[in-house]
C-alpha cells in the first residue's frame, strides 16, 4: 500500500506547525503546505515543501487535505478539495449550522474526518461522559469546564460542544436544547453548564462534573503538547485515505 500524501492548510500556523513536525518525526509525506495570500510564509519552505497559496494547484496530485483553519477558508478549501472527491480532515472548529450543512453535503462527494478533538485522551473522554450520563440520574447537574489559550477564538470550543453532545446523547436529550452558555440566576433542571476560561497559554484543559445531592464525579483530560492532536490528525489522514464519501469522526477512526 503507497503511503499516503498530505497536504497541510494554514501550513505557517498553530496547528499547521504542529502537523509539519509531527510529519517529520514520523517520516510522513508532505505533498504541499498552502496558506492565505499574503501570508509571510507563502513562498518559503515548511516542512521540506515550499508554502504556496494556491491549493488548486495541489488538487491533481491527489492526497488528504488536513485544514485547522477557520471557518471561512475551510468551507473555500472544502468546496474545492473534497468537491473534487478528495478527502479531507477537519479539525477547524467554530461552524455555523449552516456551515455544517455545507460540510454534509461535500461528504458525499468524498470522505471527511471532523472532530472537535484529535486526541486519543479526549475522544474516550467522551464515551466514558456519554456513559456516566446515561448510567447517572438525571438528579445530577452536568457541567462542562473548557479552558484554553488567551488566542482561542471559539466558546465554547469544539472539545467542549464534543462532549456536551456526548453527555447530552448519553441522556437522550438535544444539546441545542439543553446547553446553557450565558446565564443568569438559578440552574435549570436538566441544564447542561458550560463555563469558559481563557487565558496564558493553556493548550487544552477540559473537566466534565457530574454534581449530585451527596457527592460528585468528575471526569477530566489535560493536555500537555499540542503534537498530541496533530499525531491524531495524521492517523485520522491514513486511515481516510481510500475512504468511500462519508463524514466521518474519531470514533470511527479509533474504533471506539
Amino acid at each position: 500500500m503507497s503511503e499516503t500524501r498530505i497536504i497541510v492548510a494554514g501550513a505557517g500556523g498553530r496547528m499547521g506547525l504542529a502537523l509539519l513536525a509531527a510529519a517529520r518525526e514520523e517520516g510522513a509525506a508532505v505533498a504541499g503546505a498552502v496558506e492565505r495570500p499574503g501570508h509571510p510564509a507563502v513562498g518559503g519552505s515548511l516542512g521540506g515543501v515550499t508554502v504556496t497559496d494556491r491549493l488548486a494547484a495541489l488538487v491533481d496530485g491527489g492526497g488528504v487535505l488536513l485544514d485547522f483553519t477557520t471557518p471561512a477558508a475551510t468551507l473555500d478549501n472544502a468546496r474545492l478539495w473534497a468537491g473534487a472527491g478528495s478527502p479531507m480532515v477537519i479539525g477547524t472548529t467554530g461552524f455555523s449550522t449552516a456551515d455544517d450543512a455545507v460540510i454534509d453535503g461535500l461528504a458525499r462527494r468524498a470522505a471527511i474526518v471532523r472532530s472537535g478533538n484529535f486526541s486519543l485522551g479526549v475522544n474516550l473522554l467522551a464515551a466514558l461522559v456519554r456513559k456516566a450520563a446515561a448510567a447517572l440520574p438525571a438528579s445530577y447537574d452536568i457541567e462542562i469546564v473548557d479552558a484554553h489559550h488567551r488566542a482561542k477564538v471559539d466558546a465554547p470550543s469544539g472539545t467542549a460542544l464534543m462532549l456536551g453532545r456526548a453527555a447530552a446523547a448519553g441522556r437522550g436529550v438535544s444539546l441545542e436544547e439543553k446547553m446553557r452558555f450565558d446565564r443568569n440566576g438559578a440552574r435549570d433542571p436538566g441544564a447542561i453548564g458550560m463555563a469558559v476560561v481563557r487565558g496564558g497559554g493553556i493548550i487544552g484543559d477540559h473537566d466534565v462534573v457530574f454534581a449530585g445531592a451527596s457527592e460528585t464525579l468528575m471526569l477530566s483530560h489535560r493536555a500537555l503538547d499540542r503534537s498530541l492532536f496533530a499525531k491524531g490528525a495524521l492517523a485520522a489522514a491514513r486511515w481516510v485515505a481510500g475512504r468511500p464519501p462519508g463524514l466521518y469522526s474519531m470514533t470511527d477512526v479509533l474504533g471506539l
